[in-house]
């Protein structure tokens, strides 16, 4: 683990944004790359983020089985954390990208309703703001699983999860 709790800014641009999400392939998935994982996110978001509870979440994309699920503090997570989980987790499944993803390419709600026919209704059953990550793996097509954080600003919620990850590889 890093010593600084610092993160850095995310990129803002499609482009790179996507090659990071292509960069950060896993070579494999089970309930023990979860669990590593997990368990990597909430040291570093306790060092992050010392006073703040904050939600982490990983999830088969296939079947929605949930493979880790952790919250870093008691209090000051709501019910309304558990449905950003799961609107960031649909956006994710739906488009197959990061929702800081799509929160840039479409950066105002009004935006992302309109432009994808969702409507107000349907709409809001997906969050574009930072912190959901789809997991992928080499040699296998799709998304496997989805990485939500909820609990930071959506800047940082997206940045710690693209930061472990790139430790957990090697990167």
């Amino acid at each position: 683990m890093a010593s600084t709790t610092a993160l850095p800014s995310p990129a803002t641009d499609l482009p790179t944004i996507e090659a990071t999400e292509a960069a950060l392939t896993l070579p494999s998935f089970t309930a023990d790359t979860a669990w590593d994982l997990g368990t990597r996110l909430r040291t570093r978001l306790l060092a992050l983020a010392p006073s703040s509870a904050v939600v982490i979440s990983i999830s088969l994309a296939n079947s929605a089985q949930l493979l880790f699920h952790s919250v870093t503090r008691p209090g000051g997570v709501t019910p309304d954390n558990e449905v950003w989980v799961a609107r960031k987790r649909a956006t994710v499944l739906r488009w197959g990208r990061s929702t800081w993803w799509m929160r840039r390419k479409y950066l105002e709600d009004g935006e992302f309703l309109r432009r994808t026919g969702l409507g107000e209704q349907r709409g809001y059953e997906y969050a574009i703001h930072g912190g959901g990550f789809p997991i992928r793996v080499k040699g296998v097509e799709g998304v496997v699983g989805v990485v939500v954080v909820s609990g930071l600003r959506q800047e940082e919620d997206h940045q710690v999860i693209v930061e472990v990850l790139k430790e957990y590889l090697g990167q």
